[in-house]
């Protein structure tokens, strides 16, 4: 098992990895579970498959869960969807001084955590990921939000989770798409700030996606250590090292939002995209070489992952797309600052970008087959 601090001073937690973590709730979170009834949001699908575990744990030290299910897919990220577990969390009896477990992946984690925020201006929260996506990005940070009509996570807050416990056998349940769609988030560690892991990922990504427990463990811990020091340097996204987090997302928040935040493009689908993309406009660029944005494509068709946006079959074009980055919550004084690269490990913030060359080389895309 490796433990992996995120040091914010006051706010500071560990981040535990390894198996059978969710068999040892109880006695890893003991400290923070003031009362015998434990408040637990578990996404629906998520507690089917390790709810047992869960209330095993928790039962042998004698509490019991209180259970709120939240139904799978990102429409439970709404005002609406706040409103009834806020309103849950009251009728509970949940304190400032109690924490609540959130059980499933990022949109669990996200509502969860918002709710969390401003319950009673702020009460305490675990996060129990089970999918790679969430162990790897969501869970660790403190970002929480609601989607709105208006774009994705544009509602939210930040609030720093009191502990986070990745327990890899919650894996083995994930489809093999999902899988992989988590596993771009991994790959995304190498190309804006490790050439090393990018390498190292090269070869054992089989062996990753193939959850073979060593390679999976490395691969996780490297993930949340490097999210963990650029947290622990730019927690709230002021100085734009936290920024360089969102390689992949401006070009990828586009397409989701284009294909209706469906099953049609996973997140983690759209990130893998979203990283070649921004590889190629790079190139295009004169930032890195041809040779570079060849390697991040290959490495990305590798995993089964989505490289190319005209497979997508989307009917638009540059402009539409980047309609939709304009309510980037990046957005500043009119502009919008893009993640490139200058090399494989090498992600920057770059602020002169013309939305006109993004629209035109958009459109280059849209047309390659």
């Amino acid at each position: 098992m490796a433990v992996i601090p995120v040091a914010l001073g006051g706010r500071s937690y560990d981040v535990h990895i390894g198996s059978g973590l969710l068999d040892r709730v109880a006695t890893t979170a003991g400290a923070l579970l003031r009362k015998r009834r434990v408040p637990v949001v578990a996404d629906a699908q998520a507690w089917a498959h390790h709810g047992a575990r869960l209330e095993h744990s928790l039962g042998q030290a004698g509490r019991e869960v209180a259970l709120y299910r939240v139904p799978p897919g990102e429409g439970a990220k709404s005002w609406g969807g706040l409103a009834r577990l806020t309103d849950w969390l009251l009728t509970e009896g949940v304190e400032r001084g109690d924490h609540v477990l959130a059980l499933g992946g990022g949109v669990v984690g996200d509502l969860a955590g918002f709710a969390c925020a401003i319950l009673k201006r702020g009460c305490g929260f675990v996060q129990l990921p089970t999918t790679l996506l969430a162990q790897v990005d969501s869970s660790v940070g403190g970002k929480t939000a609601i989607n709105t009509g208006a774009g994705k996570n544009l509602i939210g807050a930040f609030h720093q989770p009191a502990l986070v416990l990745a327990d890899l056998d919650t894996l083995a349940t994930l489809p093999g798409r999902e899988l992989r769609a988590g596993y771009a988030e991994v790959l995304k560690y190498g190309v804006l700030g490790d050439r090393g892991f990018f390498d190292w990922l090269w070869d054992k990504a089989p062996a990753v996606l193939a959850l073979q427990s060593d390679a999976l463990e490395q691969a996780v811990a490297t993930s949340i250590a490097a999210k963990a020091r650029i947290v622990a340097e730019d927690e709230r996204e002021t100085t734009g090292a936290r920024a360089l987090l969102n390689l992949g997302h401006t070009f990828g928040h586009a397409l989701e939002a284009e294909t209706g935040f469906s099953a049609r493009l996973l997140h983690g689908e759209s990130v893998a995209l979203g990283m070649v993309l921004a590889a190629r406009f790079s190139a295009r660029r004169g930032l890195i070489t041809g040779s570079d944005a060849g390697q991040i494509t290959a490495a990305v068709e590798a995993a089964g992952l989505p490289a190319e946006i005209a497979a997508l079959g989307l009917a638009c074009d540059g402009a539409s797309l980047v309609k939709h980055m304009r309510h980037d919550k990046k957005m500043d004084a009119g502009a919008l600052p893009f993640v490139l690269l200058r090399g494989i490990g090498a992600a920057f913030l770059a602020h002169d970008v013309e939305l006109a060359d993004v629209t035109a080389f958009l459109d280059e895309q849209l047309c390659t087959q």
